[in-house]
């Protein structure tokens, strides 16, 4: 079985974004983002150390969840769950990053509130299988 530059670069997402929003190790997560991350967010400094400075305010209970992770190329966009941000509701988001030289370089995200199922005019959760508690 190969091992393609996707599944790779879907791996390494996974790993960076547990390393830095659950785990919190932001000397291991330095491995993962490029001194030169170049960040598109509305909601975060410039840099690697605007987002690593943004995690260090938020509460320790910050949870990421992966869900659907797609790739093409150096791009990665991965649909995921920020829960226990200290926020009334948790935030679904979109994450694209490129990849280069092995390392995030660069971020643009989209963020919804998460809709409970009064909310919902579909029906559906917007994230995995069932709504929020």
């Amino acid at each position: 079985m190969t091992h393609t530059t996707e599944a790779a670069n879907k791996a390494l997402v996974l790993e960076a974004f547990d390393t830095l929003f659950n785990q919190r190790d932001y000397a291991a997560a330095e491995r993962y983002w490029s001194p030169d991350y170049i960040q598109h967010s509305a909601h975060i400094e410039p840099g690697r150390d605007g987002l690593f400075n943004l995690i260090r305010t938020v509460p320790p209970t910050l949870r990421y969840e992966p869900g659907v992770i797609v790739a093409d190329g150096d791009y990665v966009i991965v649909h995921g769950r920020f829960s226990g941000n200290g926020r009334p509701v948790a935030w679904i988001a979109a994450d694209i990053l490129r990849i280069e030289n092995g390392v995030l370089a660069e971020h643009w995200d989209v963020l919804q509130d998460e809709a409970s199922q009064s909310e919902s005019k579909s029906g559906l959760p917007m994230f995995g299988t069932r709504f929020p508690r």
